[in-house]
């Protein structure tokens, strides 16, 4: 019985050797980090609930403040926290393809811009470039206030109570991404799948969360035969409404022709058939399907896509620059100050020029996100070996850029903590690294619709900030933030809207 008993010890002792001391796992065992079980590594590091995961992420980058290790085989990762290993990353192309584990996402996005890579990211990128010019944007800005100004007729019917920004302003940035980008007002009968769109879309990023701290799940065999149903049931709630989306605006297009908007700024109508240069993103793609350089699948992964990411962001960074204002009397004041110079006493709607004068609400909505960046982290595969922080990192290896932290390191921004719009005046940007701040990312794949997602800020920002006067509710320290693929607290996010009494 001792001699079995010493042969399973002997051979679970060489497993041990075999997976924890190959020269993948000794280059990554020399990086910091958290030290290994027997046999499993780094594994049961992240098998905790996402809010325990956020927290242990946010501790790793105290303890280990440049760079630290993960080993679990055969996953290799680091998380990295500098601006000098940032840049390395993702500053070319070279490591352009994202980590194994957004892979997880592509039953729901497919082979999307988020997803892609090689050629058929570059074409999809050219291709949808246009789609954010200076002109549509222009045109853009018009949809942005209609809807701004629906929000705050609907706000104002909560007056004085504590209300809960995160379901009324993710219904906002909903509304305003099918109108834009997609041409396609929600009605009422598309409201209740809308409704329910968002909440597949909550399920499906939990989902990925609990697929990602589970590393039996990483396996497609494994993760279909233990969760069948539920994940299909919310693919099949997302792809709904963004088929009934395409459905409706070519329906749309059949009918009336696809507006292009002009070099002069004049719309002109042209036939479906030929190939303009500036219409919005889901007419450009409707078009790109009739020269061939796109087919219903390619045009249902990038909606599925821009759907996801052009309201789940923006409504992140809303929400939480509403809740810093309201806890900034100061900071709301000289924003006021700032429309009131640029709006006097009048009710306009702002165009573009407008929100390009609103230079220190710019800067507001730069600190916040600094503070709370809407994706609080990035992932590529490491496509060669590097050095990052004086560490041989080997090819294949998982770089976890953890933006959130990056945004807080005190040598690059002092007291890191407090929330300071004028770290942004430019004096103060000027010699400041420029991998520190990537609230969109940076480099070749950096967010194609950042610009767009600026303008969209300043637009709801505004015309609340017009009417209203915020109150605190929730404050900062009163939050608790959770692993997803958006930064999310726990508890709702309250703010009080007060009448403002105008001069």
């Amino acid at each position: 019985m001792l001699w079995v008993l010493a042969a399973v010890a002997l051979l679970l002792c060489f497993i041990h050797i075999l997976l924890n001391y190959n020269k993948r796992a000794r280059l990554i065992k020399n990086v910091p980090g958290p030290k290994g079980w027997f046999i499993v590594g780094n594994a049961f590091d992240v098998s905790t609930t996402p809010v325990g995961l956020f927290q242990q992420m946010r501790d790793y980058s105290k303890i280990w403040k440049s760079i630290n290790g993960f080993w679990s085989f055969p996953i290799a990762a680091v998380n990295v926290y500098h601006p000098d290993d940032v840049e390395v990353v993702i500053s070319n192309t070279k490591h352009n393809a994202k980590s194994p584990l957004y892979g997880f996402l592509r039953s729901w996005l497919s082979d999307g811009l988020l997803l892609s890579k090689g050629s058929k990211w570059q074409s999809r990128r050219k291709l949808l470039t246009s789609t954010f010019h200076f002109n549509i944007l222009r045109q853009f800005c018009r949809i942005l206030e209609d809807n701004s100004h629906r929000l705050v007729q609907n706000v104002g019917k909560s007056l004085g109570q504590s209300v809960d920004i995160v379901p009324i302003i993710t219904e906002y940035t909903l509304q305003s991404i099918c109108e834009t980008a997609m041409g396609s007002r929600l009605s009422e009968e598309t409201q209740e799948v809308a409704r329910s769109y968002k909440e597949a879309v909550h399920a499906l990023t939990n989902q990925f969360v609990h697929r990602v701290s589970r590393l039996y799940l990483h396996s497609d065999l494994i993760y279909n035969l233990v969760n069948f149903r539920k994940p299909k049931k919310d693919l099949d709630t997302a792809h709904k409404f963004t088929k009934k989306v395409i459905n409706n605006r070519k329906e749309y297009i059949k009918k009336n022709g696809i507006n292009v908007i002009g070099d002069n700024n004049e719309n002109t109508d042209e036939n479906i058939y030929t190939k303009p240069k500036k219409v919005a993103m889901l007419d450009l793609l409707i078009t790109a399907q009739k020269g061939g350089l796109i087919d219903d699948t390619g045009i249902q992964e990038e909606v599925d896509t821009f759907m996801f990411e052009g309201h789940d962001t923006t409504a992140s960074g809303i929400t939480y620059s509403l809740m810093l204002i309201a806890n900034h009397k100061d900071v709301q004041d000289k924003i006021v100050a700032e429309l009131d110079e640029i709006f006097d006493d009048s009710n306009r709607q702002a165009d573009l020029d407008d929100l390009s004068k609103m230079r220190y609400l710019e800067r507001c909505i730069k600190e916040s996100l600094r503070l709370y960046p809407p994706v609080p982290a990035i992932g590529r595969i490491l496509s060669e070996d590097v050095i990052l922080s004086g560490y041989k990192i080997p090819q294949g290896t998982y770089c976890h850029i953890q933006i959130f932290d990056l945004h807080r390191r005190e040598d690059v921004f002092k007291d890191p903590l407090v929330f300071d719009p004028d770290r942004f005046l430019p004096e103060n940007c000027a010699n400041r690294h420029p991998f520190a701040y990537i609230p969109f990312s940076v480099g070749p794949r950096n967010c194609i619709g950042q610009k767009f997602a600026i303008m969209e800020m300043k637009s709801v920002l505004s015309s609340i900030l017009r009417y209203y006067e915020l109150l605190p509710v929730t404050k900062p320290e009163g939050l608790t933030f959770t692993v997803d693929l958006v930064l999310r607290t726990i508890n709702p996010v309250y703010v009080k809207f007060v009448k403002r009494n105008k001069k």
